[in-house]
């Protein structure tokens, strides 16, 4: 027997099955639960992002997500709106920013998959599908949003 041929076969095994479970999340107070729920469908090795919008830092909380994967809270209250506008962080605004920033740097490479779940409100999550298809050329297939957005092809 050689345990070392093995013992890199099992390595390379561990290293492609996180390849295939690397995921982008997005979510807003109101989808916390949708959330939760989702992440606990996840298999303990998937990595990736989570990025959740709430109204005030008070609001930020506890999710359980895989060891592999980091969550960032958006407290809309910290942040301004539109660059020079003077206006405060409209919903989905600080969601959109974070996420479009991270794919635009993660995602730029055909190396690792990225399945995306949206599960935010309309606003950011329109703005977020429109920059991974137009900008990224993202395949719509690896997007998923609530169906009763309309953003994706129904078809996929």
């Amino acid at each position: 027997m050689n345990t070392s041929l093995e013992l890199r076969s099992t390595r390379a095994q561990r290293r492609e099955a996180r390849r295939r479970a690397h995921h982008l999340v997005t979510a807003d107070e109101h989808s916390l639960a949708d959330l939760e729920m989702f992440l606990a469908t996840l298999p303990l090795c998937a990595s990736g992002r989570i990025f959740i919008e709430v109204p005030d830092a008070s609001d930020i909380g506890v999710v359980e997500a895989p060891g592999r994967m980091t969550v960032t809270w958006l407290a809309r209250g910290q942040r301004s709106g539109t660059p020079g506008s003077g206006r405060s962080c409209a919903p989905g605004q600080a969601l959109a920013r974070a996420t479009c920033a991270w794919a635009d740097e993660m995602m730029c490479d055909d190396e690792i998959q990225t399945n995306v779940t949206l599960l935010g409100g309309y606003l950011g999550t329109a703005d977020i599908v429109d920059h991974l298809t137009n900008t990224l050329d993202i395949e719509p297939a690896l997007i998923h949003a609530p169906e009763r957005f309309g953003l994706l092809p129904a078809d996929r």
